[in-house]
């Protein structure tokens, strides 16, 4: 695939007025573009490509030789191995509580114990579940940044024990306190997806490793790395993360309340980047939301604009496989590209959105990572975006893939998630039925 650089309207006028051109990404004296001008011209691999050359046609062949072939790769070049489940993974019920959110909802709080040591490796894991409607319910999964009492001012939720960045108000020491409840309420619209007819289910992403360079000594790729036969080098953050949304996953199959078949994973920012490769191995995951998940997420790296492969590997070594950085003066020798990922989805619906303001995660390569999934998608019979330029901001567009840019900076919000809680409306079939 052979993509030339072209203008796309008033919209990329927008944006190169907002970027201004070249800059020095803030403290760290690494020049960045975003001027569309001076992306260049690059080559995308194509997924429907075997190794030998032969063109790939149907979706068996799909199934059965390209895509564990381009599994195989990423796994290789940019996230790492993915352990398989443990053979010691339990589940305890720490508390319910059936009168939540005033009597919208259940609150659920369960332990997902990695081994069956009384000391195991464990994740906690946060579900609200609508009380007035029929069950089983379709449900959202994502992780969460500042731990599961961060999401709502709700005080029943269990406060984090392990390590929390200190940026945010309400941690001191690296510990949560009791201000930091709801302190990400904006990105978690409980109330609304319990009306909607849809549970949430989310879990602190350091519980599963700290994220900052040494989070591996006391993250699972360390206290686990025995039972998952994996040594802590041979994956990274991402993966560890990615891994810990397939264990709860393994949890809401066995929970009644919950309709396994209809789980939409999401994730926003590198918890994005997490979903998409959770996604990506595991399909029991039936639907798939990227939310500004930039470089290594949804956003082709072969495009010079916002953030590249060199600077996420400065920023953040310990989220991918040590191999990624081979590629950090050269992503036009990497055998795979992003839209490799996204067609890895395929044929589950996938949405995929972006912000106006957020260029460093590059929203025009997000875009065209998805329409450049499509060709995968077609194998099954799917229509993809439906448009091959970038649509205006706050136009929603496509069927399977789904895409949007908003307004406004890098995060997930209101907008975000009326399109998602509509996406999977559509997809799932399934409107709320109240209980008789």
């Amino acid at each position: 695939m052979h993509i030339k650089n072209t203008g796309f309207g008033l919209l990329l006028a927008g944006l190169l007025a907002f970027a201004g051109g070249i800059h020095l990404a803030q403290g760290q004296g690494i020049t960045v573009n975003y001027d569309e001008a001076k992306v260049g011209t690059y080559t995308l691999p194509d997924p429907l490509r075997l190794p030998d050359g032969t063109a790939v046609t149907t979706a068996r062949q799909w199934e059965q030789q390209a895509r564990p072939d381009v599994l195989n790769l990423f796994k290789e070049h940019v996230y790492g191995q993915m352990p398989a489940k443990p053979a010691g993974l339990r589940f305890k019920i720490r508390n319910e509580n059936k009168n939540a959110l005033n009597g919208l909802a259940t609150r659920k709080q369960v332990t997902i114990y990695f081994t069956p040591a009384a000391d195991a490796p464990s994740m906690e894991v946060l579900l609200y579940i609508p009380n007035k409607v029929q069950g089983p319910v379709p449900a959202f999964v994502g992780l969460n940044f500042y731990g599961n009492q961060s999401i709502h001012p709700d005080k029943g939720i269990l406060l984090p024990t392990r390590w929390v960045n200190n940026n945010p108000k309400g941690v001191v020491n690296n510990k949560a306190t009791e201000a930091s409840r709801g302190l990400q309420a904006s990105r978690w619209p409980v109330e609304e997806l319990m009306k909607q007819g849809f549970a949430l289910v989310t879990a602190y992403y350091g519980d599963l490793e700290p994220d900052h360079v040494d989070g591996w000594k006391t993250g699972i790729r360390t206290t686990l790395n025995d039972e998952l036969k994996i040594k802590e080098d041979e994956w990274g953050a991402i993966g560890a993360w990615a891994w810990g949304l397939s264990r709860i996953m393994d949890y809401l199959e066995k929970d009644k309340s919950i309709n396994a078949g209809q789980v939409a994973l999401t994730g926003h920012s590198r918890i994005g980047k997490a979903a998409l490769w959770a996604a990506a191995n595991d399909n029991r995951f039936a639907l798939v939301i990227s939310n500004d998940s930039g470089e290594g997420g949804a956003a082709l790296a072969r495009r010079n604009y916002g953030e590249t492969i060199a600077q996420i590997n400065r920023s953040f070594p310990h989220w991918f496989n040590p191999t990624y950085k081979n590629y950090n003066q050269a992503p036009e020798k990497m055998p795979v590209d992003q839209h490799m990922l996204l067609a890895l989805m395929a044929p589950r619906p996938l949405y995929v959105n972006s912000a106006l303001e957020d260029q460093w995660a590059d929203p025009r390569g997000e875009f065209l990572s998805a329409l450049q999934a499509e060709p995968v998608y077609q194998l099954y019979q799917k229509k993809g975006l439906g448009v091959t330029e970038m649509p205006p901001v706050e136009k929603p567009v496509g069927e399977t893939i789904g895409y949007h840019i908003r307004n406004g900076k890098h995060d997930i919000n209101a907008y975000d998630w009326q399109q998602h809680i509509a996406f999977a409306q559509k997809h799932f079939k399934k409107k709320a039925k109240p209980k008789s």
